[in-house]
């Protein structure tokens, strides 16, 4: 009952009816547990967010919560609690500076290892966290690698090359940690994203992506709206990214079995790292 996904494209403009062409894919049902949802987008330089962290509807369409949204890079969440009570601090995406992180899965031994990981985080960067969730630290350790590496300037643009070794150095102190209390490795997903990359790390559950480009992909995404269409000209130089993770069943990939051509939806190999750039193809590369 959580949702992890990350659109980048090049047409602002665009952006919801992609989510919107994706509803089903990315709903979440409740079954009777209580559900959080964040988004946060990128739009005119700047970075905005809208978190709910309770929401009583039986299902989260995220599709009618970006509706309006108007970003050329989105990373969304949604949250069932297990660390962390159900409060805005505790809501993902989590944010420092121009960048937003989300996290599926959970640290293990989190709170007996709390305070030993805070411990490796600089204190300028310590001292921003709101919330008291195990993705929190996270992000905040994969900030301190950036800072090792003299990559954290406030709008500076950071090669993805940066972004993956930090994202690496995240996942192996974590996972030191947990052995040294005699846990296995956390099973997580982890988005991040400076608006301009997103970089993705695999090893929790099922994650994929799935490429919408050219005038035949902005044609099936717009469908009737004419007067859309007057106004969205060059829909052949359309290109959007959709990554998501953790779906219900087989999410989005149940057509492969049935599909005589290639999949839409393209399965991410576990234990990988996704790099997505607007207007080129995801790299998929090993995690260790």
């Amino acid at each position: 009952m959580a949702r992890l996904f990350g659109l980048i494209g090049n047409r602002a403009d665009l952006a919801p009816r992609v989510l919107a062409f994706e509803r089903e894919a990315l709903r979440v049902r409740s079954r009777n547990a209580p559900l959080g949802w964040g988004i946060g987008f990128y739009q005119s330089g700047e970075v905005l967010m809208r978190r709910r962290p309770i929401d009583e509807h039986e299902s989260i369409d995220v599709a009618a919560n970006a509706g309006d949204v108007r970003g050329d890079a989105v990373l969304g969440h949604v949250r069932t609690a297990t660390i962390g009570t159900m409060r805005t601090e505790n809501t993902h995406p989590f944010r420092y500076r121009q960048w937003l992180f989300a996290q599926t899965g959970t640290l293990p031994v989190f709170g007996d290892a709390r305070e030993r990981l805070l411990a490796s985080v600089p204190e300028f960067l310590r001292s921003g966290i709101r919330g008291d969730t195990d993705a929190e630290v996270t992000f905040h350790i994969f900030l301190s690698f950036l800072h090792d590496h003299a990559q954290l300037s406030d709008g500076k643009m950071v090669e993805p090359s940066y972004v993956r070794e930090a994202l690496r150095s995240t996942l192996a102190l974590v996972d030191g940690m947990a052995a040294e209390f005699g846990a296995e490795p956390a099973r997580l997903n982890i988005a991040v994203t400076d608006g301009e990359n997103m970089v993705l790390s695999h090893r929790g559950e099922r994650m994929g992506y799935r490429i919408f480009a050219g005038k035949s992909d902005a044609d099936m995404i717009l469908g009737e709206d004419r007067d859309l269409r007057r106004r969205t000209p060059e829909l052949s130089q359309m290109h959007f990214t959709l990554v998501a993770s953790d779906f219900d069943g087989d999410g989005p990939f149940a057509q492969e079995s049935a599909a005589a051509t290639e999949p839409l939806w393209k399965s991410v190999p576990e234990y990988a790292i996704v790099s997505v750039s607007r207007g080129k193809l995801p790299e998929i590369e090993p995690l260790s």
